[in-house]
């Protein structure tokens, strides 16, 4: 996915300065203005829903409809089993929201993790306008919370996404791995991070997501100040996560810090491209808009290979 491939989505909106955005309370209203310029974006048929055809049993998550339990496969097993039946129109999104430590960082205006919220707010509004079922997981080195897909399940997402904080220490392959025995059924995940880990690590973790076709999207958000080393002084650097400082004069290493977060960020996105996972990169001053047009330009790709 690239940021560029926006032609036509959406002409004439007006792109939105995240700092203005952090004024307003409600996600809700925050995704509302973001995404009614652009609500007429293109919806893709969907895949597994609640029509009359089974599809497949899986294990039952809080919140899921008690209605769906299957009863006969309890009384042999002494577990809970719920239903997924073919879909006659939706499809599901699952949004993957990193909430460790490190996404706690900001140099100025909003941190990492609160333009994740804002991101993944904005696309759970915009699918759930298109009819599509949203959940969410946040992770850091497991899964923190989880909200099962579902079409009325947007204000528990939105509720999620609002209290979530950052903390914990990150280990993506663990949390992953956890995230896939929820994400057997056949939809979009979408994944939102600062991806600070071995590119190589990164990927395996995600493409084990691929599991019964899932369409697998990455969104890597870091802060400017993560990407040029702006810094005049010398100073202790110390990890949100480890609490391991380092010192640091930014002058002596800016040029070689810049060139290892690009080749960072380039093997990403080429090992991303190899396993056909679809890859963008998003600096929190940027505004909010590029990244739901981003995600809006994928779907249309989607739509023309399905």
């Amino acid at each position: 996915m690239h940021i560029g491939r926006t032609t036509g989505v959406a002409a004439g909106t007006s792109f939105i300065d995240p700092k203005a955005l952090a004024k307003i309370d409600s996600l809700e209203l925050l995704a509302r203005t973001v995404v009614e310029g652009f609500i007429n974006g293109l919806h893709r048929s969907p895949n597994l829903g609640a029509s009359m055809d089974f599809a497949e049993h899986r294990a039952y998550m809080p919140g899921d409809d008690l209605r769906r339990i299957d009863w006969r496969l309890f009384g042999r097993s002494d577990r809970y089993f719920v239903k997924e039946f073919e879909a006659d129109t939706n499809t599901n999104l699952l949004l993957l929201l990193d909430v460790s430590a490190s996404m706690g960082f900001a140099s100025s205006g909003i941190s990492k993790l609160q333009y994740a919220k804002y991101l993944a707010s904005c696309l759970g509004y915009f699918s759930s306008r298109q009819r599509d079922r949203v959940g969410l997981a946040t992770f850091e080195n497991t899964i923190v919370d989880y909200v099962p897909p579902a079409a009325k399940h947007l204000p528990i997402v939105l509720q999620t996404i609002a209290r979530a904080k950052p903390e914990g220490q990150s280990n993506i392959d663990a949390a992953l791995r956890a995230v896939a025995e929820h994400a057997r059924r056949r939809q979009i995940v979408v994944i939102i991070s600062d991806l600070y880990d071995e590119p190589e690590r990164v990927v395996r973790a995600v493409a084990r997501l691929r599991n019964r076709g899932n369409d697998l999207i990455v969104l890597q958000v870091l802060d400017p100040a993560e990407l040029e080393l702006p810094f005049d002084h010398a100073a202790n650097f110390e990890d949100m996560e480890t609490g391991e400082a380092i010192p640091v004069v930014p002058s002596l290493l800016r040029e070689q810090y810049r060139t290892l977060v690009q080749e960072h960020t380039a093997t990403l996105a080429r090992l991303m491209r190899e396993e056909r996972i679809d890859y963008a990169l998003f600096n929190t001053a940027q505004p909010l808009d590029h990244a739901l047009f981003a995600y809006l330009a994928d779907r249309q790709r989607l739509s023309r290979t399905r």
